[in-house]
């Protein structure tokens, strides 16, 4: 599903990744762990095409991401890949619907088909009777289940999260762990998660340690 090669980033004479080579399945829940500094979300990023690579190539679901276009590169993006990050990013003036709608209308979408799949995944992520109340009305927990719901609304076959459970209290934690494996078995979807979280990394498929720019070990 993702084919990293010899993926190097600089930031003018700092060299944070130094040749990365990755290969994530499809389906495969698979944890990034390190010391910060390490260049986890660097690597993220460059996998979710946020970033670019300073060299090197990402191909997701056999596509060398790193050859497309800033147009295309956007189009792909949306369509395939959801992010989560730690502190949820919504948007304070829309209400948690209108939050999970955004990707699936940015994509194309027309408002009222855009309007039901943003239900569907609430319902699926108990946040029915919450779509109608803004972030500031939501607890840390329902905020970032909402997070969630955005990134899939487009039913991406990659999901991304950067320290997703962060900013969360330890039994919103176990909700939103569970709820990754969970979504998996549902639909099915690869997810890469950056975290500082033993708990959280100890129940992935596989932990990826990344010291000093480069992999230092995998199980």
């Amino acid at each position: 599903m993702i084919e990293i090669r010899q993926i190097t980033k600089n930031f003018g004479n700092l060299q944070v990744l130094r040749g990365i080579d990755l290969d994530i399945g499809q389906g495969e829940v698979a944890s990034i762990v390190g010391p910060s500094g390490a260049g986890k979300t660097t690597l993220l990023h460059i996998i979710g095409t946020l970033d670019k690579a300073t060299s090197g190539s990402v191909r997701i679901d056999g596509i060398d991401v790193s050859s497309l276009k800033e147009k295309a590169l956007s189009a792909f993006r949306n369509r395939h890949i959801g992010f989560v990050f730690q502190f949820h990013q919504l948007l304070p003036e829309f209400t948690a619907l209108e939050n999970v709608m955004i990707p699936a209308l940015i994509g194309g979408k027309n408002k009222s088909d855009a309007r039901a799949e943003a239900e569907r995944m609430l319902q699926t992520l108990r946040l029915t009777t919450r779509s109608d109340h803004k972030p500031a009305q939501l607890s840390g927990g329902e905020k970032q289940r909402v997070a969630v719901a955005r990134a899939l609304i487009n039913h991406p076959s990659v999901v991304l999260a950067d320290e997703p459970s962060g900013s969360l209290d330890s039994q919103n934690k176990e909700e939103l762990h569970q709820l990754f494996f969970d979504l998996r078995e549902q639909f099915g979807q690869t997810f890469v998660i950056v975290t500082h979280d033993e708990s959280l990394a100890r129940l992935t498929d596989r932990t990826i340690h990344l010291k000093d720019g480069m992999i230092a070990s995998t199980h």
